[in-house]
């Protein structure tokens, strides 16, 4: 590893934790397949006072969705899937009320006009598979798909895992880990439902004093896409039926996870290279740019993943490619450095990203000298 980055990043997560900014921190990373950076700090269960671990798992939201975006685009370049295939094709049942050209492209891109779960919606029927999956097939569209976009946050990982389960015959858990987690040597490391049996592997979320009147209106934004009673918060992200559901709209793992991930989707890492080479520009390039339909946003989508590094613009770092947690957790890789990044955390702040945009940028500004 990196002497000298290794000691830049502790010597900022350990800074972070002794200002009560973070309570526990793991950062990961990868430079052309090699993992420079292991580094840890902190506490990861309030109660217990137990110490972070790197092998501890995280639950970090929407982080997870890059590992979505990557089952869907492995399928892709080996021929199971298609882009453009309308997912009628697969799922008959989807077909209606004017889906019938929506496509797994349509889905990639969050332009599929599917951005809304039913305003009853439990926790328990969240973690239903057949409930949520029959719910978003009779929904209708908020808008021709391809014409728009808005962020699909709990409907992305229902429609990529169902048209993976169709397409395979397995639930998209068990694909990544066959094909991607078990390869690499992380299926201990990144999951979309945690076995019960590694629960106690897993840092307990906390929040920082005062947010709940900030929780209360993020949910009333969010209101028209999903009710608050499934909302990401630390108490959502710490329940065991949430931890073990197969939920691919998020994730639970550790920073050198989802940071080897990433590495190999750039590259070979451990023998091992997820994509064809041919195939990771076009799955890391601005695939739809647009106003976002609900949140007002300049959003520039890949083929799963946004453009561009969290804390900077698709401008600044255009071969970048990332995605964020709500909590502040995230992973990125950009194909010019060959840096592949991950931050975990149990501080679950939906209103900012300070430590994952700190240390990224200290990575990524470090690296490129």
């Amino acid at each position: 590893m990196s002497d000298n980055l290794q000691h830049l990043v502790q010597e900022s997560i350990d800074a972070l934790i002794e200002s009560g900014a973070e309570t526990g921190l793991q950062v990961a990373v990868y430079q052309h397949g090699e993992l420079i950076v292991d580094a840890v700090a902190g506490t990861a269960d309030l109660a217990n006072g137990m110490p972070v671990t790197s092998d501890m798992l995280f639950y970090s939201a929407s982080t997870g969705k890059a590992a979505t975006a990557t089952v869907a685009n492995l399928l892709v370049d080996r021929g199971v899937l298609s882009y453009d295939a309308p997912i009628v094709e697969l799922w008959p049942e989807f077909g209606v009320h004017g889906k019938e050209k929506a496509t797994l492209r349509h889905v990639l891109t969050h332009s599929v006009g599917l951005p809304a779960i039913p305003p009853e919606t439990t926790i328990e029927d969240l973690t239903d598979w057949t409930t949520m999956t029959e719910a978003i097939a009779a929904a209708e569209l908020w808008w021709e798909p391809g014409t728009k976009t808005t962020y699909h946050a709990q409907t992305f990982g229902f429609l990529v895992g169902e048209i993976v389960r169709r397409a395979t015959g397995k639930p998209i858990s068990a694909v990544l880990r066959e094909q991607i987690t078990e390869p690499l040597g992380i299926a201990d490391e990144l999951y979309f439902g945690v076995p019960a049996s590694e629960l106690h592997r897993v840092g307990k979320l906390n929040e920082p004093d005062g947010i709940q009147a900030m929780l209360a209106m993020m949910a009333g934004m969010f209101a028209k896409v999903a009710p608050a009673a499934v909302m990401p918060t630390a108490d959502y992200g710490n329940r065991a039926d949430v931890l073990t559901a197969d939920l691919p709209s998020g994730g639970t793992m550790s920073a050198r996870g989802i940071a080897k991930l990433y590495a190999a989707l750039l590259g070979e890492v451990d023998g091992v290279r997820l994509l064809n080479p041919e195939r990771l520009v076009e799955i890391t390039s601005p695939a739809l740019v647009g106003t976002d339909e609900l949140m007002g946003n300049q959003a520039s989508w890949a083929l799963g993943y946004p453009v561009g590094r969290l804390g900077s613009s698709a401008e600044e770092s255009p071969n970048s490619f990332g995605m964020p947690g709500m909590g502040g957790s995230v992973g990125w890789a950009d194909r010019d450095t060959g840096i592949a990044f991950g931050l975990t955390k149990n501080r679950f702040n939906p209103t900012e990203a300070e430590a994952a945009i700190q240390i990224g940028n200290l990575v990524a500004k470090s690296l490129a000298r």
